[in-house]
Formats: structure tokens, C-alpha cells, sequence
């Protein structure tokens, strides 16, 4: 693996962990949205990722001697969000103005500090992917630096 490859997979990375603080900033963002029906109330959403392996980037580029048959890790894809199953939180509030006829209101199924947690290690993983990118930087400007010497 080159260093040229470690860019695209840290990119990859980071391209996943922008995508989950930004799913988790509006489950934060909707967590006290009223609904009448748990038909249009809001559901927390997660990303599903995957690993791209790195005969998909490049066919050309033979396994590494790895054991895997699948060959060396090459990033991150985004495979989809997923709205969560996790059952709606009903409250009985007859004066509000989205209650239904039985005066109850449908509240996400957001957990605000379960997504607060979320949101501290997806910002900590896109920092790690920061340091990845400018450790390999710097070790390319090294490099170039040999010839002169």
C-alpha cells in the first residue's frame, strides 16, 4: 500500500463521519418534535457503513500476501441510513395543539444522550482520520526531502 492510498481511505473516513455528525445533529435537532400519529412522527436515523476493500479500487492491483480472500481494506462507504424500529414515546397531553383525538402526542424515539455519545465519537474518529491525512503528509514531505541531502 502507498502512501498516495492512505489519503483516500482517511478521506473515506472522513467523508463517513461527516455524514454521521450530521444524521445525529437532526435526530438531536427533532428529539422534542410533536407529532399526531406515529405515521408523521419523526424516527432517529443511523448510517450503515461498510468496508471497501481494495481489489474494488484497484482490480488491476494484485493482494498484498494477505490471508483474506477479500484482500486489504481500502475506506469506508456509506451504505444507507436507517430509521430506527425503536417504539415512539406517547405522552398524554390533551391541551397540546398536535394531539390526536384522544389526547395524546407522538414524540420521537430519539435518546438525546445516547446521540450526544454518538456525536463525541464520530467527531473524535474524523480527528483520528485528520491525523492519519497529516501524519502521511508529513512523512511524504520527508521523503522528498532525502533526495536533497
Amino acid at each position: 500500500m502507498s502512501l498516495g492510498n492512505i489519503f483516500d481511505i482517511a478521506g473515506s473516513g472522513m467523508t463517513a463521519q461527516s455524514l454521521r455528525l450530521n444524521t445525529t445533529a437532526s435526530n438531536i435537532a427533532n428529539a422534542e418534535t410533536a407529532s399526531s400519529s406515529t405515521d408523521n412522527a419523526y424516527r432517529a436515523r443511523k448510517p450503515v457503513f461498510a468496508a471497501i476493500q481494495q481489489a474494488m479500487l484497484n482490480p488491476d492491483q494484485q493482494g498484498f500476501g494477505f490471508a483474506s480472500d477479500d484482500g486489504p481494506g481500502a475506506g469506508v462507504r456509506v451504505e444507507g441510513i436507517l430509521e430506527s424500529d425503536a417504539e415512539l414515546q406517547m405522552r398524554y397531553e390533551p391541551n397540546h395543539p398536535a394531539a390526536n383525538e384522544d389526547g395524546y402526542v407522538f414524540y420521537p424515539n430519539v435518546n438525546v444522550v445516547e446521540e450526544m455519545a454518538d456525536m463525541m465519537s464520530s467527531s473524535r474518529s474524523f480527528q483520528m482520520n485528520v491525523d492519519v491525512m497529516n501524519t502521511a503528509k508529513s512523512m511524504m514531505q520527508r521523503i522528498l526531502t532525502l533526495g536533497q541531502q
